[in-house]
């Protein structure tokens, strides 16, 4: 046996099923993390779920159900599917399990605590102090009794499902669906002035749908929320700008529940209208063969040159990220044969794992999806989808630049191989077989560019998906397959449109207290505060106060965006900061379109910024790595990401749609932009002709920030200091050969 074949019989046997595939999954992605039902029960969710999907087609594309019935529909489908289908805590039953001794001990605790508790409500309740003692009383009861709890919640279960899920979801098909129910002119009456009964279901659905993005998306969106509520009844006890009148509890629910700031805000309309079909459609298209289509083109594309696999890796999750805006399933599902190569060929598994968690979080700013921000981005800016994707593009292009650049000086550093002739697919075969797949995505991207709205364009974009299916003879679609694709396409909306809801308590608590603006003073004010501290002791005037203050606010939010995402999703994150970001920005003269892209760009970073980097660390259990080094390699790999917004904001030409864009400023740019990501490229590779020594890789660093704010003076500048390093490399690379031969 050759030593090839070898490391490909090595590389098979570490290539994991799609069983351990989808726990990896499963436990670094909390969207996918359902509970197994059983029985009538699972065939019930199972035709929910399929209503869902057929609703959401049927309503965007030849309904005409009015807004609010709309998103009412969609959030009851929602809310009642995460109680069906998340159970209330990630830990498995077992792990709950009380033996009869502890249990005995953990009942009379459990009493004794109950009794203390009501004590102390009565002696609050005299003395004018009840909520804090309240509180109090609550958690020492919890405490002392989870086991208990969730022992009997996980015992008195329908098919899988506890009694208590059953009813929550009840429940909140109720609570989601009475406003919309109301004539309009009730509503209208009621609005300012709601009842008792809507104060009631108000709060219901306040607390389903926080808990609803608890169990499918973690705890950190809900905690938020909260704090905002808070924020929104204590606003005369709040410190310095942030002080505000406050509101009662009936004004809180009147402005989340019954006006269309809130729960039934943009974020949920934008889910049902727009992103739950461009979700189903990914699904649909995969299925009937596309992702397989990008997989293998990339191959046969870079497959054969050095460091194949990793740039395979880059290629096919950029193909990929034009059908799903997931970071995590893209890696599972291109890097479950990504990255099992790249070790083959010799690529360490920590730098295997990061190209892959790198590229693949490339999907979510891709076009044409570009996960769900795109089209809030549509609702907030009231501009064309086309416009939105047309600024993302070269974007994205950088990014995917910059992995590529530091991917192959790797490949260059350590000698690595490509693909061998015989573990590439053969180009004309890979057409011959999938080639109808691609028709969809073409329907799909020409009706948005003729300027169809993207709910048009997705419901016909799902048509073809299933008349190529059809009659596709390669991947046929069955009815079967089509009702499991319907079905999984549904479930993947569900924690998405669970944090949509919650983002909108989120917003509605902005808009009614005004704390965006208010943020965004603070914001700018310290940013001023450092510029002017900088200015003083900068020794060139090159750069005036408000230049710095520009400066310090981008780093400021970039620094936010990262923190909150790397808790919550990236549309949550998108929505809340730029409700900070936006008026921060406008300040500072910066356009919307490019405040918004900037807060979208580094809340997307977040999956690869350890040391919550859940793409990252999903790509090292498919490596069998050590996630926090795979995690730190990874944002290496993705640092043109980082740089890639400050870019666009000193220079918005890179947008291609912002006011004032010429083809010259553009051109300039965008070479810019590509000089300086290969500058910072080759200092964290310490790789250009030759290795590097650490002198030049700091200089060359250094240098590359020049390029932030590309034009043609710090251009020239650039070129003049870079020239004695790559005049040094140039000799280094000389000189090696001559020893070499």
């Amino acid at each position: 046996m050759t030593s090839d074949q070898s490391a490909s019989q090595s590389s098979e046997n570490d290539r994991l099923s799609d069983a351990e595939l989808a726990e990896i999954e499963r436990k670094f992605d909390p969207e996918t993390a359902f509970r197994p039902v059983v029985g009538k029960v699972a065939l019930f969710i199972s035709a929910a779920l399929v209503a869902m999907a057929i609703y959401h087609w049927w309503a965007s594309g030849f309904g005409t159900v009015r807004e609010l019935l709309h998103r009412g529909i969609h959030l009851s489908f929602v809310l009642s599917l995460v109680f069906l289908l998340f159970s209330v805590q990630r830990k498995s039953p077992a792990d709950y399990a009380v033996n009869p001794d502890a249990r005995a001990k953990l009942f009379g605790i459990q009493v004794r605590y109950i009794v203390w508790g009501v004590l102390c409500l009565a002696l609050a309740w005299v003395i004018g102090i009840w909520p804090v003692l309240a509180a109090i009383a609550i958690a020492l009861v919890w405490h002392f009794s989870r086991e208990l709890v969730f022992e009997a919640y996980e015992k008195y279960t329908i098919g899988g499902v506890p009694i208590i899920d059953v009813l929550l979801a009840v429940l909140a098909v109720i609570a989601s669906m009475y406003l919309p129910l109301l004539p309009s002119e009730l509503v209208a009456e009621r609005v300012g002035n709601p009842g008792q009964f809507e104060v009631f279901m108000g709060t219901a659905l306040l607390l389903l749908t926080l808990e609803t993005a608890r169990r499918a998306v973690g705890p950190t969106l809900p905690i938020i929320a909260l704090i905002f509520i808070l924020f929104a009844f204590f606003g005369p006890y709040a410190p310095g700008a942030l002080k505000h009148g406050g509101s009662s509890w009936l004004g809180i629910i009147n402005h989340l529940y019954m006006t269309n700031q809130g729960i039934y805000g943009i974020a949920i309309g934008v889910m049902a209208q727009y992103v739950f079909l461009f979700i189903l459609f990914g699904v649909l298209a995969t299925r009937i063969g596309l992702g397989q289509l990008f997989i293998d083109m990339a191959m046969v594309i870079a497959g054969r040159y050095a460091g194949g696999p990793a740039k395979v890796a880059i290629f096919s999750s950029a193909f990929m990220g034009t059908i799903s805006g997931s970071s995590i399933a893209n890696t599972v599902t291109t890097g479950a044969l990504t990255i099992p190569a790249m070790k083959r060929v010799g690529y360490p598994a920590h730098f295997s794992g990061a190209v892959e968690a790198t590229s693949s979080t490339g999907g979510q700013i891709t076009p044409p999806i570009l996960g769900a921000a795109a089209f809030i981005m549509v609702e907030y800016l009231e501009i064309p989808l086309r416009d939105v994707l047309a600024a993302a593009l070269f974007p994205a292009l950088l990014h995917y630049f910059g992995i590529f650049i530091m991917v192959h000086l790797e490949a260059k550093k350590l000698g690595l191989r490509g693909l061998n002739a015989d573990e590439m697919p053969k180009a004309a075969l890979v057409l011959k077989q999938h080639w109808l797949s691609i028709i969809p995505l073409i329907i799909l991207v020409y009706l948005i560019l003729s300027g169809k709205t993207p709910d048009y364009a997705a419901v016909y974009g799902i048509v073809a998906c299933v008349v190529v299916g059809v009659l596709n003879p390669v991947n046929r679609l069955t009815f079967k397959d089509l009702w499991n694709a319907l079905v999984s396409g549904s479930k993947n909306t569900l924690a998405v449109g669970a944090a949509a809801a919650t983002v909108g308590v989120v917003v509605g608590v902005v808009t009614l207290t005004g704390v965006g603006f208010r943020l965004g003073y603070v914001v700018v004010q310290t940013a001023n505060d450092l510029g002017t501290a900088v200015g003083a002791i900068w020794p060139l005037s090159i750069f005036e106060v408000s230049d710095w203050a520009l400066f310090f606010s981008l780093v400021l939010i970039a620094i936010a965006c990262i923190i909150m995402g790397a808790g919550i999703p990236t549309t949550a994150t998108y929505i809340i900061l730029v409700s900070v970001a936006a008026p921060a920005l406008a300040v500072l003269q910066v356009e919307p379109l490019v405040a918004h892209f900037f807060v979208f760009y580094y809340g997307v970073l977040a999956d690869i910024t350890p040391p919550v980097a859940l793409a990252a660390y999903a790509a090292a259990g498919i490596a069998g790595s050590n996630p926090f080094k795979t995690g730190n390699t990874a944002f290496r790999l993705g640092i043109a990401k980082a740089l890639v917004p400050f870019v666009f904001v000193y220079s918005p030409a890179l947008l291609l749609v912002t006011d004032g864009f010429t083809w010259g400023a553009f051109t300039i740019t965008l070479v810019g932009a590509m000089a300086g990501i290969s500058m910072i490229g080759c200092a964290f590779a310490g790789f250009l002709c030759a290795p590097m020594p650490q002198w030049q890789r700091w200089w060359m660093g250094l240098v590359s920030l020049l390029f932030i704010a590309p034009g043609f003076k710090t251009m020239l500048l650039g070129a003049v200091l870079i020239f004695p390093v790559l005049l040094l490399q140039a000799r280094q690379r000389s000189r090696s050969l001559q020893t070499a031969g």
